[in-house]
């Protein structure tokens, strides 16, 4: 039997998460084959394979970039040797992966493997969300958890939008940073109800779930939206804040389906950061083997941006 390293859930392991050799994928026709240069980590796949025992064996992992090994046997998607990237329903923390083409685009020269890593799950989920939410230009929008892997993006997604951004950080050391990715004004807390200030907001993109998601809802104008795209500070979301959320607007866990058909959206986002128009936040980068260190700092909530592990 062919074999691969990959990441994958031990129990024995401190981290529940290791290095292991499993069987070569064998790609579907419409899959192509990509040697992994880059991963990035993403809180909903750590928070499954370290928080909630996922069982022993499961493989993680959702974003990647590397090169394209084999083909795809339909003939569609890249050619062999083509920088790329996407995403896979899991498994991407691996040596080899085969990538449906449908969810798998090209980077453009000068982006670097790193940072089209970030721009997967976050960066789609930040531009579905904006998306969800409606027209944009001269609207008032608050990001909450604006420094973390979702909330940079949206930040600077919705500004180039013509929106005025505020943005929620934990931290007062992250204000800089998130107002250089076009926030006007930056509220510095864990209670989302600081934010109230600076609204009523026509929409508010929220990434922390739970209770944050409760006051976020009062912050907005009698028709104002509340997107909902994740559960950074809470991930257990009570029944009764997803009912509220959809009174107000539409609650939005991540749109996997849409993702995992998303090349021509990938392309856009590679796009904007070959133009500079966007910049992905990495706020580490190390080597695949330290993955459970990496994961820990990721629930903690110690990383601003994404973070990136390189496969070696």
């Amino acid at each position: 039997m062919n074999t691969i390293r990959a990441i994958v859930v031990d129990p024995d392991m401190k981290g529940r998460l290791a290095l292991h050799e499993v069987e070569s994928p064998s790609p579907a026709p419409s899959e192509a084959l990509v040697r992994v240069s880059a991963i990035s980590l993403n809180l909903g796949e750590v928070r499954r394979a370290v928080v909630r025992t996922s069982e022993a064996g499961w493989r993680p992992g959702w974003d990647l970039a590397g090169v394209v090994e084999q083909a795809a046997s339909d003939g569609s998607g890249p050619s062999v040797g083509a920088r790329v990237f996407g995403l896979v329903n899991s498994g991407a923390w691996a040596e080899l992966v085969a990538v449906p083409t449908a969810s798998l685009a090209e980077i453009p020269e000068g982006v670097t493997f790193a940072l089209a890593a970030t721009l997967p799950v976050a960066g789609l989920t930040a531009l579905y969300g904006l998306e969800r939410a409606g027209f944009l230009l001269n609207r008032k929008v608050l990001v909450t958890g604006a420094s973390g892997g979702v909330g940079h993006f949206a930040c600077q997604l919705a500004s180039q939008g013509g929106a005025t951004v505020v943005a929620l950080v934990r931290r007062v050391e992250r204000v800089a940073s998130v107002r250089a990715m076009g926030a006007h004004e930056v509220v510095v807390g864990e209670d989302v109800a600081l934010a109230r200030s600076f609204g009523p907001y026509d929409i508010v993109i929220d990434t922390l779930g739970g209770k944050s998601l409760n006051t976020a809802l009062t912050l907005l104008e009698t028709d104002g939206v509340c997107v909902n795209v994740g559960a950074a500070g809470d991930p257990e979301a009570t029944l009764q804040s997803r009912l509220e959320a959809a009174k107000k607007g539409p609650f939005l866990v991540p749109e996997i389906e849409r993702m995992l058909n998303a090349a021509k959206d990938l392309g856009r986002l590679a796009q904007m950061v070959a133009e500079e128009r966007l910049h992905p936040q990495i706020g580490l980068e190390a080597s695949w083997t330290k993955v459970a260190e990496v994961a820990q700092s990721l629930l903690d909530r110690r990383i601003a941006g994404k973070a990136i592990l390189y496969v070696s």
